[in-house]
């Protein structure tokens, strides 16, 4: 299915972060307990520390827009530190010895901040993002990325199937990746925009970035 060019994007919501946050949370709790030290997909981190990553991404853009006045020049200033060299630099962490339950409940618990923050923060509101200033519908719709290929990656490096619904693939893809092709599936598009996979006519991205830019 792709998207229709003349009609206009649906916001994105909270409630398609929470689903998309669940969907991933279910695909994961199927893994091999003994899997979470394999790569993954393509990236140099291995499973438990993209988990961890994942939740880092989704703490951090609830908590950039937690104060009464959210920063515009920068991020709330938790420390966020590597536990290895080459590893992710988070300020979440999950403890090792509560096993990979442990670690998704880790995961669940940062994406229902997110989900919260986004539920209750007034739309007019503006918080610093590294790409761009943005709104709540803008830090929904990363979360909704990092959640959705972040889970592909794990799904690879996992042995898990993973293919998540089109509308919100769709909706994060018209209000995050403006230049993405509008005649495509939204799932391989979303794939495509985040360098992880190839169009028909479209090679794989060896550089992207996304514009959480508030739509006028």
């Amino acid at each position: 299915m792709s998207r229709s060019a003349g009609a206009g994007p649906s916001p994105v919501t909270a409630d398609d972060l929470e689903l998309a946050v669940r969907l991933a949370v279910a695909v994961l709790r199927e893994a091999p307990p003994t899997a979470w030290d394999r790569k993954a997909g393509s990236l140099e981190w291995d499973c438990w520390e993209t988990v961890e990553h994942l939740s880092d991404d989704l703490f951090a853009y609830a908590v950039q827009m937690g104060p009464q006045t959210p920063p515009l020049d920068g991020n709330v200033p938790f420390v966020w530190e590597s536990r290895r060299p080459g590893g992710p630099a988070n300020a979440v962490h999950a403890d090792r010895a509560a096993g990979p339950s442990g670690l998704l409940q880790v995961l669940e618990a940062s994406g229902a901040l997110l989900v919260a923050m986004v539920r209750t923060t007034p739309s007019h509101v503006r918080a610093h993002h590294v790409h761009g200033t943005s709104d709540p519908e803008g830090f929904a719709a990363m979360g909704i990325v990092e959640t959705l290929v972040h889970t592909h990656d794990l799904a690879e490096g996992l042995g898990l199937a993973w293919a998540p619904p089109s509308g919100p693939c769709s909706r994060v893809l018209a209000r995050l990746f403006p230049d993405a092709p509008l005649d495509t599936d939204p799932w391989p598009t979303l794939l495509w925009a985040t360098g992880r996979g190839e169009l028909p006519g479209r090679p794989r991205l060896t550089a992207w970035r996304w514009y959480g830019a508030p739509r006028p």
